[in-house]
């Protein structure tokens, strides 16, 4: 292994801790140089402790590491992302804990240094050769380059996140919070073998780049001054119904009935649609700029009725980046990664308005702008989840690709036919929505087909 693989390997390991650091940076108040230091220090030291372990232990770790270490990874990101997302709810003031103490910090470094036992291991088969040495001085080198690098990015890492968390306060601690939970669940998966994320990072931020859009489009209810103009409502809800629509009928549609058989897609399109339509009358929710409710009656506040309106839109969304990516993982459907990249970008472009859509008109309707950000954060939850459960079925089941395309699909059409166009026409500026549309609609389908399906 040479300096560049080393160091991009050290890269690679460096960015659980990065994603754990900005969340360290946002549960607190005002990071100080010492603070910031205290977090590179821990995740840095552990990131040279452990891969020195595996390496001189490996015969002895391997059972542990293999067994044991993914769950222990799993636990510890779990209960602290749980935490995270509970003190968000609760809405009280944290005035003395600093947060970078040892209870604090050690599990944290546990944790996201679990894989570098396995890379101590892996560098007994693949040793490090950069310096005229012995093997072993090879590898304290090449350990102590790993910590550097991840000091670097942890501290980092709270500065970013410390800039952000101050700002936006409750919403951003629960968007860490499901964050710290999903690096948990991306460690267990790895270690069950249902998605193999360390050779496939593009499935990881691909999952992930549609939530941050919908944390950004939450996030502009700190940026506007008052409500959304009717006529950036119309533009915003026709660009989310354009690359929707481009997305349920060249990114899912076409290929799986290029690919595969007409009818089969044709029954998946039904199912999709029914599958929605439950969802739709099961689910209590409030259309934010009809001001229609549906479902089913319940004691549910208009602002978690408002939240679910955009939960469900965001369900068939998470399918649709999952379904993609499970094509790129196991090759069905010939899907390539350029593809995928196109819908994971357009899904994630078009959540910015859909994060918006919740918490702009939640905080002109009376709610305080960190509790109407949260309520679009955790909208938006639901599609890395579904991601994840969509690649789990269909590498479980390849046969279904296809046909989960198509579903797909029809779950997409469904949301747009139901709820965007009507949005659309609530105005007197009906045709700048359908414009909108319109342009957008040409734009995904271009993108689609300019780096092939």
């Amino acid at each position: 292994m040479g300096i560049v693989e080393l160091v991009l390997l050290a890269i690679g390991m460096s960015m659980d801790v990065f994603a754990v650091s900005i969340c360290k940076g946002i549960e607190t108040k005002k990071a100080t140089l010492k603070q910031v230091m205290i977090c590179g220090v821990w995740f840095g030291c552990f990131h040279f402790i452990m891969p020195m372990t595996g390496y001189f232990l490996s015969s002895f770790f391997t059972v542990f590491i293999n067994k044991v270490a993914p769950w222990l990874a799993f636990g510890l990101l779990a209960f602290l992302g749980v935490k995270m997302i509970k003190e968000a709810f609760s809405g009280e003031e944290d005035e003395t804990k600093p947060g970078f103490n040892f209870k604090t910090m050690f599990p944290l470094a546990v944790a996201t240094s679990i894989d570098a036992l396995a890379v101590g291991v892996t560098l007994v088969a693949v040793p490090v050769q950069v310096i005229d040495a012995t093997n072993i001085v090879n590898t304290v080198f090449g350990c102590l380059l790993i910590a550097l690098i991840t000091f670097v990015f942890a501290c980092m890492g709270v500065r970013i996140g410390n800039s952000f968390g101050t700002r936006y306060q409750a919403g951003a601690e629960a968007a860490g919070g499901f964050i710290l939970i999903f690096i948990g669940l991306k460690v267990l998966l790895e270690h069950l073998g249902v998605i193999d994320f360390m050779n496939n990072s593009d499935v990881l931020f691909g999952l992930l780049v549609p939530f941050a859009g919908s944390i950004i489009g939450s996030a502009l209810v700190f940026v506007v001054k008052k409500e959304l103009h009717e006529s950036i409502k119309l533009i915003f809800t026709g660009m989310a119904g354009g690359i929707m629509m481009a997305c349920s009928m060249w990114t899912l549609l076409y290929p799986a009935i290029l690919q595969g058989k007409v009818y089969t897609a044709s029954i998946g399109f039904i199912i999709g649609i029914g599958f929605q339509y439950i969802l739709d009358k099961a689910i209590p929710h409030t259309h934010v700029f009809t001001k229609v409710d549906e479902g089913p009656a319940s004691k549910i506040g208009h602002s978690g009725r408002v939240m679910l309106s955009e939960m469900i839109h965001h369900v068939p969304e998470g399918m649709a980046v999952g379904v993609i990516f499970a094509g790129v993982l196991n090759g069905s459907g010939d899907v390539k990664v350029a593809a995928a990249a196109a819908v994971t970008l357009g899904i994630a472009i078009q959540n910015i308005p859909e994060g918006a859509f919740v918490s702009s008109p939640l905080w002109s309707g009376g709610e305080e702008k960190g509790k109407s950000f949260l309520m679009g954060v955790i909208s938006g939850v639901v599609e890395p989840l579904l991601g994840i459960a969509t690649i789990i079925f269909v590498n479980a089941l390849p046969g279904t690709h296809l046909f989960i395309m198509a579903l797909t699909g029809g779950a997409i059409t469904f949301l747009v036919l139901e709820e965007t166009i009507p949005s659309m026409h609530t105005g007197d500026h009906s045709d700048k929505g359908t414009i909108s549309f319109a342009v957008f609609f040409c734009l995904m389908m271009i993108l689609t087909f300019a780096v092939g399906v």
